[in-house]
């Protein structure tokens, strides 16, 4: 029973293997050229330039494509230098508004003091209060 369970797994992962190699040989055509060879990719119709050297098949890219190539490689390098100055200057506009939102050391001990002023004058009202009430014990037994 555990055999089964191996061998059906096994042979779905051979077929499907097999049935990908053979659309990767079939992928490629090489013709005869004068100078050696032309490749073309039957999925996106690039072509190379193939050539025997020490009994291996060398391959370039053709002219007009390694071109098409070099031009996309410019445009993309010219956005990206395009975009890396535009994220330094939202950089340095971002820490510029936010330092000059941000208060000074003396701004801030100002408040503090104020601060400390209110809560000071705000503790010795509540004292006082509670001196006229006559002290916190006696308010709760009035209460209840």
């Amino acid at each position: 029973m555990r055999l089964q369970h191996i061998l059906i797994p096994a042979a779905l992962v051979s077929l499907v293997a097999a049935s990908a190699s053979s659309e990767e040989t079939d992928r490629y055509r090489l013709e005869k050229s004068a100078n050696g060879y032309v490749r073309m990719d039957t999925q996106t119709g690039a072509m190379s330039i193939c050539e025997e050297r020490s009994g291996q098949l060398v391959c370039k890219v053709a002219a007009d494509e390694r071109a098409a190539f070099q031009d996309e490689i410019d445009r993309l390098q010219t956005s990206m230098k395009a975009m890396d100055e535009r994220v330094t200057k939202l950089e340095n506009s971002l820490s510029a508004r936010l330092e000059s939102k941000l208060p000074s050391e003396e701004d801030f001990n100002k408040t503090m003091s104020y601060m400390e002023r209110f809560l000071k004058g705000f503790m010795g009202i509540v004292k006082e209060m509670d001196k006229d009430n006559g002290g916190g014990a006696q308010l709760n037994s009035q209460k209840t």
